[in-house]
C-alpha cells in the first residue's frame, strides 16, 4: 500500500469519515499550481483528476487524455475511472466523505456526491497534515502598461459595473486569479508556467474595488498607484471584511468560488450564481493583444523551426526525449523576450507519443529512434504572448498506414483552419469537421480539438473551446488551438496543433493562423489530399517562409523552402 494512503486512512476515525476526496486544483481552482495534493496521494501528474480514498479501496477519476498515463502512474494503488462517472457517483453508497471546503464548489458537491453519499467539511486539509510542502509565495505582482494590453483597467471595470447594473447586482466576487489579472492589468509569479497573480477581487456597483491577497505581493501595485492601500484586504481578514461591505447581493462564479467563501458571503448577502463575466470579456482579445501574440509567434516559430531542422537534418547522435526537450528550450532561450515554458513540454517518441500528455523523465525516457515518429507539444511565455504548438516528426520513410492516419489528422486540421465561422460558429460544430476523416475510418481521439488561450496568461482558457460539448459562440478576437490527433497504444501518437485567432473582414469571419512552423511533409500521403487542401499547405508554408526566413541560416532557409 502507498505510504501516504496508509497515513490518510489512519485519520478517518479521528475525523469520523469513511473516505477523503482529493482534487487536482488548489484553492484558486487553477489547472497548474505549485502545490499538487493529487500527485502526493496518487502519483498521478496529469492536469485534471480527482482521487477518492476509502477504507478498503481507492478511485482515481481522469479524462480520455490520461487513460494510459493514469494507469501507469497510479494503477497499482487506484482503480482508474472515467471522469463522467463522478456525476452522481454510485461506485459506493451511504458513505460519509471528508473534504476541504476551500477546494470545491457547491455545484461540484451536488453533482458528484450528494445523491448517494454524505459530505463532511473539514477545516484542516488532510493531505497537508501528511505532507506539507513549503511554497515560496511572496513574489510581488507587477503591472502591464496600456500599450501592451490595449485597454486600461478603468475601462474594464466599467464593463463589469455595467454588467452588475444590468443584472441588478451590488457586488461581484472575482475568484479566478486569471480574471483578476485581466481586470487590473497585472501579472505575478504564482503559476509554474503562467504569470499568475494568486488573488481575488471584489467589485462594487459604485466602482469600489478590493484586492484580496498578501501585502508583500501588492507592494509594487500600491507604489505604482494601481490600487490604494485602503483597497487591499489580507486573505485571512476577508471573512471579517466581507461582512462589513455594503449592498444586498453578490454575484459569485459557479466555477471558482469555493464552498468556504460562498458560505461566508451568504451569511450576510443574497447569492447570485453566474459565470464570472470576465471569462468572456477576457477571451475576446483586442488588436493590441493580437498584434503582440503575432510577434510572439514569430519568435516562437523561429525557435521551433530551427529545432525541427536540427533534429531532422543536423543531429547525428542518439538522443533521448529529455535531450530533445532541453535542445528546444535552448533555441527558445536565444531570444531575450522568452521567459519560460507555457506548460511542461510533451516530448514522446514511439509508444510514448500515444500517451496524450506524456512527460519525459531522465530516469525513464526513451531514446529517439530513426524508425519511430516523434510527437513534440510545447509552448512559451514571452514578453508579451503565450504560445502552444505540436508537431509530429519522422526521420525515415514511415509505413503507409501511419502516413494515411497522419494525413487524415491533417485533413481534419485543415478543415478546422478553413471553417466559415458565419456558418459553423460553435466549438461543437467545428469539432465535427476535425474528426470527419478519422471517423470515416472508424478512428477518433479522446480529447477536445481545441482550447482557448490567454494573452500572456494561461495556455488553457475558456469559455470557448472546440469540443464535442462546447456551445459558446466563437467570436472575433478569440484565440484557440486547432489540434486533432490519433493515438495507438504501445505504438505511436500523432497530433498537429496550431494556434489560430478569429478575424473579421467585412462579412467574412474566419480563423487565421498564429503558429508559424513547418508541418511534417514526409508523413503526408498526398494522394489523399484534395486540390484545396494542397493549396492550403502551399499557402501556409509560403507564409511560414516569408515571415521566418530572414531569421534563419542559409541551410535552414533552403530546407524550409522545400516545404513550399
Amino acid at each position: 500500500m502507498k505510504k501516504e494512503v496508509k497515513e490518510l486512512r489512519k485519520k478517518f476515525k479521528k475525523y469520523g469519515i469513511d473516505g477523503y476526496v482529493v482534487p487536482k486544483n488548489d484553492d484558486y481552482f487553477t489547472e497548474y499550481s505549485k502545490i499538487n495534493r493529487l500527485k502526493i496521494i496518487s502519483n498521478f501528474s496529469g492536469s485534471a483528476g480527482l482521487a477518492i480514498v476509502l477504507k478498503n479501496k481507492n478511485y482515481l477519476f481522469t479524462d480520455g487524455r490520461y487513460t494510459i498515463q493514469s494507469e501507469m502512474e497510479s494503477g497499482k494503488y487506484f482503480k482508474i475511472v472515467s471522469y463522467e462517472k463522478i456525476i452522481n457517483c454510485s461506485l459506493f453508497k451511504n458513505l460519509k466523505l471528508g473534504l476541504d471546503p476551500k477546494l470545491f464548489t457547491h455545484k461540484q458537491i451536488k453533482n458528484y456526491f450528494l445523491k448517494n453519499n454524505k459530505i463532511k467539511f473539514l477545516s484542516n486539509n488532510l493531505i497537508d497534515e501528511i505532507k506539507t510542502k513549503k511554497i515560496i509565495d511572496n513574489i510581488p505582482f507587477f503591472s502591464l502598461k496600456n500599450e501592451i494590453i490595449g485597454e486600461n483597467s478603468k475601462s474594464k471595470i466599467n464593463k463589469i459595473i455595467n454588467y452588475l447594473k444590468k443584472n441588478k447586482a451590488d457586488n461581484l466576487f472575482v475568484t479566478a486569479p486569471e480574471n483578476v489579472a485581466w481586470i487590473l492589468n497585472i501579472r505575478g509569479g504564482d503559476g509554474p508556467n503562467s504569470p499568475m497573480p494568486n488573488s481575488r477581487l471584489i467589485i462594487n456597483k459604485s466602482k469600489k474595488i478590493f484586492l484580496i491577497t498578501e501585502p508583500q505581493k501588492a507592494k509594487k501595485l500600491i507604489k505604482e498607484k494601481i490600487i490604494k492601500k485602503s483597497q487591499l484586504i489580507i486573505t485571512s481578514n476577508l471573512p471579517k471584511k466581507i461582512l462589513g461591505l455594503s449592498g444586498k447581493n453578490f454575484i459569485i462564479d459557479n466555477k471558482s468560488c469555493s464552498i468556504f467563501y460562498e458560505n461566508i458571503i451568504k451569511s450576510k448577502f443574497k447569492i447570485i450564481k453566474k459565470e464570472d463575466p470576465t471569462y468572456l470579456l477576457k477571451a475576446i482579445k483586442n488588436n493590441t493583444e493580437i498584434d503582440n501574440m503575432i510577434k510572439s509567434h514569430i519568435i516562437d516559430g523561429v525557435a521551433l523551426t530551427k529545432f525541427i531542422y536540427w533534429i531532422k537534418k543536423v543531429n547525428k547522435k542518439k538522443i533521448t526525449e529529455v535531450d530533445a526537450q532541453i535542445k528546444l528550450e535552448k533555441f527558445r532561450k536565444k531570444n531575450n523576450k522568452y521567459l519560460y515554458p507555457s506548460f511542461e513540454t510533451i516530448a514522446g517518441t514511439g509508444a510514448n507519443g500515444a500517451i496524450v500528455h506524456y512527460r519525459a523523465r531522465r530516469e525513464s525516457c526513451r531514446i529517439i529512434r530513426k524508425n519511430d515518429i516523434f510527437l513534440c507539444d510545447s509552448g512559451g511565455q514571452y514578453k508579451y504572448g503565450t504560445t502552444d504548438v505540436t508537431r509530429t516528426i519522422c526521420f525515415t520513410k514511415p509505413n503507409q498506414n501511419i502516413k494515411n492516419i497522419y494525413t487524415k489528422v491533417l485533413k481534419g486540421h485543415i478543415a478546422v483552419a478553413n471553417t466559415d465561422l458565419r456558418l459553423d460558429n460553435t466549438g461543437i460544430k467545428i469539432d465535427k469537421r476535425a474528426r470527419k476523416y478519422l471517423n470515416e475510418s472508424k478512428l477518433d481521439y479522446a480529447h477536445g480539438t481545441g482550447h482557448g488561450v490567454g494573452f500572456f496568461l494561461n495556455v488553457h482558457e475558456g469559455p470557448q473551446s472546440i469540443s464535442k460539448l462546447n456551445k459558446v459562440k466563437i467570436q472575433e478576437g478569440m484565440i484557440l488551438s486547432n489540434e486533432p490527433g490519433y493515438y495507438k497504444k504501445g505504438s505511436f501518437g500523432i497530433r498537429i496543433e496550431n494556434l489560430v485567432f478569429v478575424k473579421k473582414i467585412k462579412k467574412k469571419v474566419y480563423f487565421k493562423n498564429l503558429t508559424l512552423a513547418p508541418i511534417e511533409k514526409d508523413l503526408i500521403n498526398y494522394n489523399l489530399l484534395t486540390k484545396l487542401e494542397k493549396n492550403y499547405l502551399f499557402k501556409y508554408h509560403l507564409d511560414v517562409y516569408s515571415k521566418l526566413s530572414r531569421y534563419l541560416s542559409l541551410n535552414e532557409r533552403k530546407w524550409l523552402a522545400s516545404y513550399i
